[in-house]
Order: structure tokens, then sequence, then C-alpha cells
């Protein structure tokens, strides 16, 4: 009997605190800020640095002006670029980067890059594709 009492006032008090819980709602919020001012692009991963002179090949800017990589991405849905990946960190690069705000240097066009040297296709958005 002793043990049914208790069990009891156990039962009792689990209804008492699931009755009484606050109910919430998930909220998943995605904030995307403003893209980087790179002069010659960005990386699309991640802590989307600037991406040197030679990274990206003519075909990523439009008039003289990246179209975009990562979450800032307006190219068209099929788009294809090719990168030199030898200058991404993430395959050991680790020269010189421009910083936010930098400007093209005089010389350095960025619609046709004298020595690009594409080895990699990319679209923009993270994915790699083939060459």
């Amino acid at each position: 009997m002793k043990n049914f009492k208790i069990f009891a006032v156990v039962a009792v008090a689990a209804i008492c605190f699931a009755v009484a819980s606050p109910t919430t709602q998930a909220q998943v919020a995605v904030t995307v800020g403003v893209a980087p001012d790179c002069p010659y692009g960005y990386y699309d991963a991640p802590p989307y640095d600037c991406a040197p002179y030679g990274y990206y090949g003519p075909e990523w800017f439009a008039g003289g002006v990246f179209i975009g990589a990562g979450p800032w991405f307006h190219g068209p849905a099929n788009f294809h670029g090719h990168v030199n990946n030898h200058f991404h960190p993430e395959h050991g690069y680790n020269g010189p980067r421009p910083h936010p705000g930098d400007r093209p240097e005089a010389g350095k066009p960025v619609g046709k890059v004298a020595h690009f040297k594409g080895n990699e296709v990319r679209d923009g958005r993270g994915h790699v594709g083939k060459r």
C-alpha cells in the first residue's frame, strides 16, 4: 500500500509538470548580409574572403562586375564557370588576397586574365562540376 501511495504522488506530480510546461514553437531564421565588395570576386564558401586575381575566369564577370558566388549568386540557373583552385585556401593557397573594399589594380582586367588556367568548373553555389 505504501508503494502505491508513492506511485500515485509521483504520477500526479508528473501530470502537473506536463500540464504546466510552456509550449514553444521552432523558428528558423537565415540572414544573409551584403556580399563582400571584392575587386576579383570572393570564394564561394564561408567565410567568403576575397579571392585573388586569377581565381575566377572571365565568365564570372559581366561588364567588369562580379556576378556572384555563394548565397548572393545572381547568375543563370545553369551557370558553370571556370576557377583556378590553386588560388583557394582549401588547396593550400596562402598568398596575397585583396581586402573587401579594395579596387582592381591597373593592368589586371577582370574580363581577361592573361595567366588564367582554370582547372575546375563551379556553379557559384558551392558545387564542383566536370571540366
